[in-house]
Formats: structure tokens, sequence, C-alpha cells
């Protein structure tokens, strides 16, 4: 099974930053749903690319947030699993997986990284 974890040039991020890349992409590499997907390949032959913009698009939409909200949240997961990986999730793990990220932000911004 594909895993998210891979190199990241990101040497311009702050360590903070990065380690909050580093956390989302460990997250989602557990997920069991995404990585059906990408096993699969459901998105097309570049799923495992999809599935790396995923964590970054996370990781952005939590920097440019002002305050996040965990419902945009799951609304953000169910439309690129579906859109971009053509993946339809209704196991109950997109929430879990929001929930996990919004604690995981949290503990990012109390310095608990």
């Amino acid at each position: 099974m594909g895993s998210l974890n891979g190199q990241n040039n990101h040497s311009s991020l702050p360590a903070a930053h990065d380690c909050l890349l580093e956390r989302i992409t460990a997250l989602l590499s557990r997920w069991h749903g995404l990585q059906m997907a990408v096993q699969n390949q459901w998105g097309g032959h570049d799923s495992f690319q999809k599935s790396q913009q995923l964590a970054a698009d996370i990781f952005s939409w939590f920097i440019h947030s002002k305050a996040p909200q965990i419902e945009d949240l799951k609304n953000l997961l169910h439309e690129r699993m579906l859109l971009s990986l053509n993946t339809e999730i209704e196991d109950g793990s997109i929430e879990e997986v929001a929930e996990q990220l919004m604690i995981m932000h949290e503990e990012y911004l109390h310095g608990n990284r």
C-alpha cells in the first residue's frame, strides 16, 4: 500500500509549519479509505500525487483560515475524495480524520508540536 511519506521540499517553511505538514501527511497515510483509493488508482495513475496534494491543501487551509471550522474541513475532505480520487467515503472516517486534524491544528497553535 502506498504511503504519503516522501521527501518534502519545504525548506523555506518554518520548522513548526513543516512539522504540521508532516503530521497531516502521516495521518492521511493511515486513512484506510484514502489509501485504498491510492492503491487502486481510483483517481487515475496520479492518485498518489493527488493524495500528497490533499495533504498540502489541508495544510494551506489551516494556515490561511482565520477560524477553521470542522464542518468546512469535512466538506473539503469529502469533496477532494469524490472529485480528485473518485471515492465516496460513507464509513464515518471523514469525520474521524477531520476531528484528528482539528486536534492536530489546535496542538500546533498551542505549541505542542
